[in-house]
């Protein structure tokens, strides 16, 4: 019996789906979950930067009963269920829990909440991805601004050079970490983001982006009270932005999850299947 973690990812989903999982591999690892991805790369990038042990792509959800064995329990983070396939998931394993729904949103990694140096008043994270190249139009004849620029992990290699004009300087996806922990404020469209800059004792501030639809947990930031901000370019949206951060709201606290009950579950699950093989 096999515990399988999957998540929704890729060069034109981003990886907030996947920082999440991560963290929900890493709460779990004593039953040595493997992390299954929607896309090949997602799954490289889990195991070279976010200390995941196995994972795998498998590009759709549809595609996990090809190595998944009945009785399997699963955790997934993707909104590509229909209720039909959801009815049959529920059959096949013996223990299915979903993000958003059975575990929250809000789940950020342990070092997110280890004390940091504030060394970088303000950063600007688009995003893990941009696929349509949006950035690069929304800079377009900016200015160049009092702004880190944290790259994100599916940008289009040469974007790093082309975006430098707009920013006081750039960083490189692999800084991503390091840069959301020390950044005192961060501007980004990731919500996912936020929350880890909040729990990093940072004040987040989430860019609203018109041009592609967001279906993430924008409840969160009303749970938190994180300030939106919106732009028809780069110019205008740092100029709401420098509004926002000169009287930024009280926001509230982000707690640790606690995942010992459903680990209980799984291990106390695994035990029954063992004993019912012998």
């Amino acid at each position: 019996m096999e515990l399988y973690v999957y998540c929704q990812s890729g060069h034109n989903f981003g990886l907030e789906n996947l920082r999440r999982s991560a963290v929900i591999c890493n709460k779990l690892q004593e039953v040595n979950p493997l992390l299954a991805t929607a896309d090949y790369r997602a799954a490289t990038f889990a195991k070279s930067e976010l200390g995941i042990k196995k994972a795998v792509g498998v590009d759709v959800i549809e595609n996990l009963p090809n190595m998944m064995l009945r009785l399997d329990m699963l955790i997934f983070d993707s909104k590509e269920p229909s209720d039909v396939m959801r009815k049959h998931m529920k059959e096949f394993c013996s223990e299915l829990y979903e993000v958003g729904v059975d575990i929250p949103y809000d789940i950020v990694g342990d070092s997110f909440f280890e004390e940091s140096t504030k060394t970088i008043k303000k950063t600007f994270f688009f995003a893990d991805d941009d696929y349509e190249n949006e950035l690069l139009d929304f800079t377009k004849n900016s200015k160049k601004h009092d702004l880190k620029l944290l790259m994100g992990h599916y940008f289009f290699m040469g974007n790093d050079d082309k975006l430098s004009f707009a920013f006081d300087e750039v960083m490189e996806d692999e800084e991503y970490e390091q840069t959301i922990k020390s950044s005192e404020y961060l501007l980004t469209s990731s919500i996912n983001a936020c929350i880890e800059s909040l729990a990093s004792g940072n004040k987040p501030v989430y860019f609203s982006r018109k041009i592609k639809e967001y279906k993430g947990p924008v409840e969160l930031l009303e749970k938190y009270n994180i300030p939106s901000v919106c732009g028809k370019n780069m110019d205008q949206l740092v100029e709401e932005f420098e509004k926002t951060i000169l009287d930024y709201p009280i926001t509230k606290e982000v707690q640790k999850v606690d995942f010992s009950e459903i680990l209980t579950q799984i291990k106390a699950t695994m035990e029954k299947y063992a004993r019912m093989i012998q």
